[in-house]
């Protein structure tokens, strides 16, 4: 499904990050950020971080890192679609149930392959 760039900025605005993380696990206040043990791989001292001022995580044992839709698209598996799904009815935006043309398929498709390579190369 396609959305337009400004709704899914919104979506991501209208979430903050700490209190949707912060459902999911617990964070604890440290300075600035917020820290945890990360979710995404075993350790005993606590070495991810969560920045409530520029609404992103990096973990710094394993290099997770992201905004709030990479979050949930790692920790609950989540296909793109399905964060802003989940993060648009948490914050009560309605998402537009349109069917995309084949220039828009073909957009979105580039799109999801860049975010991939991107993925693959952090």
């Amino acid at each position: 499904m396609y959305y337009p760039d400004e709704l899914v900025e919104e979506i991501r605005e209208r979430n903050d990050i700490v209190d949707v993380i912060s459902s999911f696990v617990g964070l604890k206040r440290a300075g600035n950020s917020y820290t945890c043990c990360c979710p995404f791989h075993s350790e005993k001292t606590p070495s991810f971080h969560v920045s409530k001022t520029k609404q992103i995580y990096h973990c710094f044992g394993c290099g997770a890192g992201g905004n709030v839709v990479t979050f949930l698209m790692q920790y609950e598996n989540y296909t793109f679609t399905e964060a802003l799904k989940y993060l648009a009815d948490r914050a009560g935006i309605a998402l537009p149930e349109e069917e995309m043309t084949p220039e828009k398929k073909k957009t979105e498709n580039r799109k999801e392959q860049m975010r991939d390579i991107n993925r693959s190369a952090a």
